[in-house]
C-alpha cells in the first residue's frame, strides 16, 4: 500500500503544476467511449490505449459481464451504461476481455466456487457458459466467444439498441492479450479477432 501512497502524494505535487489542465476537468466530462473490461489488476484501460482524464468511462466488472437489463430490478452495471449512452452521449462502447481471465476460465473449468457464493451467483449472468479448452491457460476461444455475448447483451438494453438503431453508436469486442501487450478486435464481417 505504501508505493500506492507515495505516488498519490508526488501525483498532487505533479498536478499542481498543470492547473489549466485538472481545472478543466473539474468542468464536467465529455468522454467518448464506454470502456467495459474486467476488473482484473492486470488490465488497466487508460494503459492500453493511451487515454488522458476524461476521455474513457469505465465499467469494470467482474469477466467483463453486462448483466441482462431489467427495469424493475436495475443494476449500478445498467445505470452506468445508460447514464454513459443518454447523459454522456458516448460515440462507442468497447467491451475488452482478456487472456488468461479468471472468470471466464473458472467457468470453462467448471470450478467450485461455494466458498465464494457472490462470485459464482454473478457468473451465472455470463450465459451461455463460455465454451474453450480446459487445459488453455490463456482461454482465448472462451473469452472471445464471451465478449460477442456480451456485446449481444448490450444490444438489449434500450437506449444502447436506440442509438444503434438511429447510427449514433458503434459497438466493439476487443481483446487484450496480458502475456504479449496486443489487443485484438473482432471485425463482424470476417468473424474474428485480429491485431488493431
Amino acid at each position: 500500500m505504501q508505493p500506492l501512497i507515495d505516488h498519490a502524494r508526488s501525483f498532487r505535487k505533479q498536478s499542481a503544476e498543470r492547473p489549466e489542465e485538472f481545472a478543466r476537468l473539474a468542468e464536467g466530462q465529455s468522454p467518448q467511449v464506454l470502456f467495459i473490461t474486467c476488473s482484473d489488476s492486470r488490465v488497466v484501460p487508460a494503459l492500453i490505449t493511451g487515454a488522458r482524464p476524461g476521455e474513457l468511462f469505465e465499467l469494470r466488472t467482474a469477466g467483463n459481464i453486462v448483466p441482462p437489463y431489467a427495469s424493475e430490478q436495475p443494476t449500478s452495471e445498467a445505470a452506468t451504461i445508460e447514464y454513459a449512452v443518454e447523459v454522456l452521449g458516448v460515440d462507442d462502447i468497447v467491451v475488452c476481455g482478456h487472456s488468461h481471465c479468471g472468470a471466464v476460465g473458472a467457468l470453462v473449468r467448471d470450478e467450485d466456487l461455494t466458498a465464494v457464493p457472490a462470485v459464482r451467483d454473478w457468473l451465472t449472468h455470463a450465459t451461455p457458459k463460455p465454451i474453450g479448452a480446459v487445459e488453455d491457460p490463456t482461454v482465448t476461444d472462451a473469452v472471445q466467444g464471451h465478449i460477442l455475448a456480451q456485446l449481444l447483451r448490450l444490444r438489449s438494453y434500450p437506449c444502447v439498441e436506440r442509438r444503434l438503431t438511429s447510427g449514433q453508436l458503434r459497438l466493439h469486442g476487443w481483446f487484450y492479450e496480458i502475456h504479449t501487450g496486443s489487443v485484438l478486435a473482432h471485425d463482424a464481417q470476417s468473424d474474428v479477432f485480429a491485431e488493431l
